[in-house]
């Protein structure tokens, strides 16, 4: 059922990870709950952006135009949809550096579980100013990893100390991901799909 472990990985999440792993569910689930999740930044996005707002730390409120913020939305969505595959895809093929033998669902389900707090903290965008948005992405960066360095050695079968190694490899790519990401936004925006304001 999409969603079923969500509080579980916020109220107990070892034993939360090991229910996952003793229950695996299908890789429709796990594609289920990253388009349902992937929902809530790109929906907080576009009413932040587009009718409450952004206020950078001084000045005028800041307003995108309804077309380009669902523009903008829409990309994020799709965006963050390929980047969570990808991140799956990455720590799929390391498994056998690391002694595991995981299956795509089993990381897709590790990666799919590891952005929720990252995508949640798309409710922030609903109080869209800089600085509150910055210490809660951060808190739930933060959560993300911890939920990472948790799971990879349940979820991978693999002793606590290569599970250290092997997460660090994962956000590693994480982060060469998301550096993608930018970039493709800036190429982007410099070819004229940059965002509107009104």
């Amino acid at each position: 059922m999409v969603l079923n472990h969500l509080m579980g990985l916020y109220t107990h999440p070892k034993k939360e990870w090991h229910t996952i792993e003793k229950n695996h569910e299908a890789l429709k689930s796990s594609l289920s709950h990253v388009l349902l999740i992937a929902l809530i930044p790109a929906i907080c996005a576009y009413f932040a952006t587009a009718h409450i707002g952004w206020h950078p730390g001084a000045g005028e409120l800041l307003f995108l135009t309804s077309k380009s913020a669902l523009f903008m939305s829409v990309g994020m969505y799709f965006g963050l949809i390929i980047g969570v595959m990808a991140l799956a895809y990455l720590a799929y093929w390391m498994g056998k550096t690391f002694d595991a033998d995981p299956t795509y669902t089993q990381a897709l389900e590790l990666a799919s579980y590891t952005a929720t707090p990252l995508f949640m903290v798309g409710l922030a965008a609903l109080y869209p100013v800089l600085w509150f948005i910055m210490i809660v992405g951060l808190i739930g960066l933060s959560y993300s990893v911890y939920l990472l360095y948790a799971g990879v050695p349940i979820i991978m079968n693999i002793p606590e100390e290569k599970g250290f190694i092997y997460a660090s490899s994962v956000v590693t790519a994480g982060l060469v991901l998301l550096v993608a990401l930018m970039a493709s936004s800036v190429i982007l925006w410099s070819i004229g799909f940059g965002p509107m304001m009104q």
